[in-house]
């Protein structure tokens, strides 16, 4: 039940943007996440904007109040409290619509799915060429979050796409993202 809201918002300075900040302060909430199992704490980006593109300067929670305050008392936003100032934990305002978030992926590297169908296929490199032309990368226009990989190390972009407003919402869990598994929405508002 995503009955209550917290609003994380990062201050950028002279050395690190807005874009940098939000980043790093999501690369924390996924590793909190993932960390403590937990799959009752959903997330929105107030500023989310398609054009021009852009999450914002704002992550907020949701979840129930007493698991939002519990998540908040731990230690998982240690290092980022100079750049993030927390707001209340507040009750979802009641006449708050609601909407999926969800992770959407984009093949955008030609040469690296080149090279998945060489290995997997077993085909020349002209081949998989011919296979997959260079007009076959996709050319997202979404807004997203720039992490790194826990596993790899390696920085990707998370992007994230918005379902259509509803009046009544979609119960159900939220991934280590904090992103509405088949349907679950969030209070958008």
């Amino acid at each position: 039940m995503t009955s209550h809201y917290v609003n994380l918002t990062v201050l950028p300075d002279a050395e690190t943007n807005v874009p940098a900040l939000l980043g790093s302060l999501f690369d924390r909430l996924h590793r909190a996440l993932v960390q403590r199992r937990l799959d009752s704490i959903g997330v929105s980006f107030p500023g989310y904007s398609v054009i021009p593109r852009g999450m914002g300067d704002t992550l907020r929670l949701h979840g129930e109040g007493a698991v939002l305050g519990e998540f908040l008392a731990s230690d998982w936003l240690r290092g980022m409290r100079d750049h993030v100032r927390v707001s209340d934990v507040t009750p979802v305002p009641a006449d708050a619509l609601h909407r999926n978030l969800r992770r959407r992926q984009f093949k955008t590297n030609v040469e690296r799915l080149r090279r998945r169908r060489m290995k997997r296929k077993g085909e020349s490199a002209e081949e998989a060429a011919r296979a997959i032309p260079t007009t076959a990368a996709d050319v997202p226009h979404l807004p997203y979050v720039q992490l790194r990989s826990l596993s790899t190390g390696q920085a990707f972009r998370l992007f994230i796409a918005m379902g259509e407003l509803r009046h009544d919402p979609v119960p159900g869990r939220f991934n280590t993202y904090g992103l509405g598994e088949q349907g679950t929405t969030v209070p958008w508002f």
